[in-house]
């Protein structure tokens, strides 16, 4: 795996250059979790190695290199395994419009099976999809897809490496794959409602053709702590850490935080952060689901909604709590912070990946509808109470108005200006 990643490194930097090179990305999910960087890595390896593509093969985090940090279960697989993180490509390393738009983009999506809003323009050059979530694509004769509801995307992607290529795997490579299904299956165990019989049968073939991996209940534990260290992280970071980004009518994060949400919701100034939070980035409304363990190690999952538009967060509180499929099992706690719903959520088994159909449909069935005037962060408009001064129609006659340099706005100045707007709206 060493070698493959050192020469994806080396052919990317001289292929960039030839005009008539075309580069065929394996591409993960915008979360980039263990899951989705083990099949980019461990497929892109199979493609290269079988001759099943014309082009250059180049496994691709979807993420900014300087995000990898946050993923710290990732990194500590890649430590385990004894692979440099500095080997990997990135997503801000590599511009596949550019690629795309001079014919020599191909692309296979591992972990996923449609591209967010911000990538369609990409989705043309889709050739494959190997997926374990519900299947949102359509069929296309040009575009197999291999799309089964299994625990994990790395169950189905060992499937295809030992039907295909079984000499493909390696040590290195099979105990990648298996500490992905043991992860995202937490540790094989049937109450947490993943695993499924594939994904049994696939960790025991591995367990079979090398019996040196390491034990279950260890990979898991490591791994396990690793994901559960938010230690030293800020607001933003924690958000970023495990976030998948919806959109339609709103645009919606999604985000996993490993604490308590009380513990989350204690944070000094935490409404302004998370307003901060969706300005820059672009979001209406924050969905937070929390997972920690009780002292028996059962999971508890909680669940909040964010939002300045109280309209905007009724309408998605109500939705989830009436949520059929799954239900939800939602029950109202109490919130410190105003623009907070807080939700126990009694259906522990309903992950992330069970949550966010539901959120696209939410946005379905919305759509036409809007949330202007609601207080959304899109939707931020200047008055005449703005603290930006006015573009000068001349800024060489009469002085600027930015001569003394911008104005200073801090992100209590940006509470103000939401409460205000909430206040106008009845909000």
């Amino acid at each position: 795996m060493e070698d493959f990643l050192l020469s994806c490194s080396s052919a990317v930097k001289v292929n960039l250059d030839q005009a008539g090179s075309g580069f065929h990305v394996v591409l993960g999910n915008e979360a980039c979790d263990v899951d989705s960087m083990v099949c980019a890595l461990t497929y892109a390896y199979f493609l290269s190695k079988t001759g099943c593509s014309e082009t250059l093969v180049v496994p691709m985090l979807n993420i900014r290199q300087s995000e990898l940090p946050l993923r710290s279960d990732s990194v500590s697989l890649l430590r385990q395994v004894a692979l440099d993180p500095e080997l990997l490509l990135f997503r801000d390393q590599l511009d596949l419009r550019a690629l795309h738009r001079t014919g020599r983009l191909r692309l296979t999506l591992v972990d996923h099976n449609v591209l967010p809003r911000s990538d369609r323009d990409l989705e043309g050059a889709v050739v494959e999809v190997i997926d374990h979530h519900l299947l949102e694509r359509e069929s296309s004769s040009s575009c197999p897809v291999t799309v089964e509801v299994v625990g994990s995307c790395a169950t189905l992607v060992t499937e295809r490496i030992i039907e295909k290529a079984p000499e493909v795997l390696d040590q290195q490579v099979a105990q990648l794959l298996y500490a992905a299904v043991v992860l995202d299956c937490v540790n094989m165990a049937s109450s947490a409602g993943k695993v499924t019989p594939k994904d049994e049968d696939i960790a025991a073939a591995l367990e079979s053709r090398f019996p040196s991996l390491p034990p279950r209940d260890d990979i898991f534990q490591m791994l396990n702590e690793a994901k559960f260290n938010v230690s030293g992280l800020n607001t933003e970071q924690m958000l970023l850490k495990d976030m998948k980004a919806v959109s339609g009518s709103l645009n919606v994060a999604v985000s996993v935080l490993y604490v308590p949400l009380e513990d989350f919701l204690k944070g000094a100034g935490l409404e302004v952060e998370l307003s901060g939070f969706c300005m820059k980035f672009g979001f209406d409304l924050l969905l937070l689901m929390t997972i920690s363990f009780s002292a028996s190690r059962e999971p508890i999952r909680e669940l909040a909604v964010f939002s300045h538009s109280a309209a905007c967060r009724q309408q998605v509180s109500h939705y989830l709590e009436q949520a059929r499929d799954p239900a939800l099992d939602l029950s109202p706690i109490s919130s410190p912070r105003p623009r907070i719903t807080a939700y126990q959520q009694g259906n522990s088994t309903a992950s992330r990946k069970k949550l966010l159909p539901i959120v696209k449909d939410f946005l379905k069935e919305r759509e036409g509808g809007s949330c202007q005037g609601d207080g959304c962060l899109r939707d931020v408009e200047e008055d005449e109470e703005s603290c930006f001064p006015p573009t000068p129609m001349n800024s060489l006659a009469e002085g600027c108005p930015l001569d003394n340099g911008l104005p200073h706005i801090s992100y209590l100045d940006l509470e103000e200006k939401f409460n205000k707007m909430a206040d106008r709206r009845g909000n």
